[in-house]
């Protein structure tokens, strides 16, 4: 599961992808309905690559509770993220036992489910293991080939 180009900005639901970058900020399209919105640089984006949880001995990166939550739900979708607080702890609980409960309140475990679900609904939640099948049985063959180098140009001064 890449996390590299989704984005989550702030004011607007939902998850975006990053499609081109501007001067002014960049395009991005929206995971929920396909539509393309140009997004200020003034607007709070947050990479979810760049995301983390707190946890007792440090903090998990997002990439790696979604993969918790794939491997359980075995890439199907998890709970609602409308249950109920004790519902949705205890579940996250089992995800991630080690969470800081002070640290990680019921609306953050929300957004992190609901986010897994969108995802999961747009295809983006990929077993790992079939990606590392087709690159390993991708060969590589090293001798074959050839390094061609451009010619530089002298500069004038």
């Amino acid at each position: 599961m890449n996390l590299e180009k989704i984005l989550a900005i702030s004011g607007k639901p939902g998850l975006y992808i990053l499609k081109v970058q501007t001067r002014s900020g960049f395009v991005a399209e929206s995971l929920s309905d396909g539509k393309k919105i140009t997004v200020n640089l003034k607007n709070n984006v947050s990479l979810l690559s760049e995301i983390s949880v707190y946890t007792y001995e440090g903090e998990q990166p997002l990439a790696e509770i979604m993969k918790k939550i794939a491997a359980k739900e075995d890439n199907g979708t998890s709970i609602s993220h409308k249950s109920d607080n004790a519902t949705l702890a205890a579940y996250f609980k089992v995800v991630l036992p080690d969470y800081d409960e002070e640290r990680v309140y019921p609306s953050d475990i929300k957004k992190i489910l609901n986010w897994y679900n969108m995802m999961q609904a747009k295809g983006l939640v990929v077993e790992e293991v079939a990606a590392e099948v087709v690159a390993a049985e991708t060969p590589i063959d090293t001798e074959d080939q050839v390094v061609v180098e451009k010619p530089t140009k002298a500069k004038k001064m």
